[in-house]
């Protein structure tokens, strides 16, 4: 069984990166707290260390993996800045965005973290994580801590209830303040591609270049350039309907502000990820929510409409591929 550390005091943080090092230089991964998800983290640059991610995770190796850096001038060392994609670190890094960013020639990074691309997805995380990476002096690979193609952990005790068995170490960051993951963007000829919605909202991306994000076709046909890409992802165990505006008996209901939503009286459960219909709110309580609603017993997850702007964009990202058919995670 795992053993979750916290990390409250200056002693405790201390205790955690001396745990955790000693793990990831066994080539072996531990959990660790980011303001987005929860990541299941390894040596980006050890081949052994990131097939245990895959093998921990039950992930397809053709998914590559987001690798986090401890700072900007790390990341120099592994990756070519255009100059957009320069001006997006400096305004949003540490952070929750990702770049697509061509990789240096032979820079340690093993192709196992890229799939095999000429590309790494890199990010710079706030807190403990930074620390972490910046001891080790290595790069980390983290995906989000769960089974493959469930739903992201955003608690220390989501990570323990789904891999708490196979890894040896979680450290206890706290509730994720953030919720979903990173925003994933590719800067191609001068033009910003989004990948993955996530916790940076491209209206802020576009506030700072000037530039227009292009959004992801619509068709799910997409070649697989960064993580979060497959069709049926971060899915509960039970079914999900989603802009539901009726509830049965059977299902479980997840409101959005005040939305009266008939038959939530008589529902398995409800719950509301913003009475006040704040997204952000929303954004942090999606993961932890769609966890409770799945362990209640409900036939189905019945999800009110979220509103398809700001953060709204990221957590629809993720309800629709939440409710995808299963069986296309790959």
């Amino acid at each position: 069984m795992a053993r979750i550390i916290p990390i409250a005091t200056d002693t405790d943080r201390a205790e955690a990166i001396a745990a955790a090092t000693d793990v990831l230089l066994r080539h072996r991964p531990v959990a660790i707290p980011t303001e987005t998800v929860y990541g299941l983290a390894a040596d980006a640059t050890h081949p052994a260390a990131i097939t245990s991610i895959y093998e921990t995770k039950g992930r397809p190796r053709f998914n590559p993996l987001i690798c986090h850096m401890a700072d900007l001038a790390m990341a120099e060392r592994y990756a070519v800045f255009d100059p957009i994609s320069r001006k997006l670190a400096e305004a949003f890094w540490p952070g929750p965005l990702t770049l697509v960013l061509p990789l240096k020639e032979n820079c340690g990074i093993h192709l196992l973290a890229t799939a095999g691309l000429d590309t790494v997805g890199i990010r710079v995380p706030v807190g403990f994580t930074a620390k972490l990476i910046r001891s080790l002096g290595r790069p980390l690979a983290a995906p989000s801590a769960n089974s493959s193609g469930r739903i992201s952990p955003t608690t220390a005790r989501h990570v323990e209830a789904d891999l708490g068995q196979k890894i040896e170490v979680i450290v206890d960051g706290g509730p994720c303040p953030v919720g979903v993951e990173s925003t994933i963007v590719k800067v191609e000829e001068g033009e910003i591609r989004l990948l993955r919605p996530g916790g940076i909202e491209a209206e802020a991306i576009e506030a700072v270049t000037g530039k227009t994000v292009i959004r992801p076709k619509a068709s799910g046909t997409a070649a697989i350039e960064a993580p979060g890409m497959l069709a049926s992802h971060y899915a509960p165990n039970a079914s999900v309907r989603l802009n539901a505006t009726k509830v049965s008996s059977t299902e479980a209901l997840i409101a959005f502000g005040a939305s009266n939503i008939s038959g939530a009286s008589t529902a398995t459960a409800v719950f509301n990820l913003s009475p006040n219909g704040d997204l952000a709110e929303a954004a942090s309580n999606l993961f932890d929510f769609l966890k409770r609603a799945d362990a209640s017993g409900a036939g189905g997850i019945a999800v009110a409409p979220i509103p398809d702007e700001g953060l709204g964009e990221a957590i629809n990202d993720r309800l629709m591929r939440a409710a995808a058919p299963r069986g296309t995670e790959g």
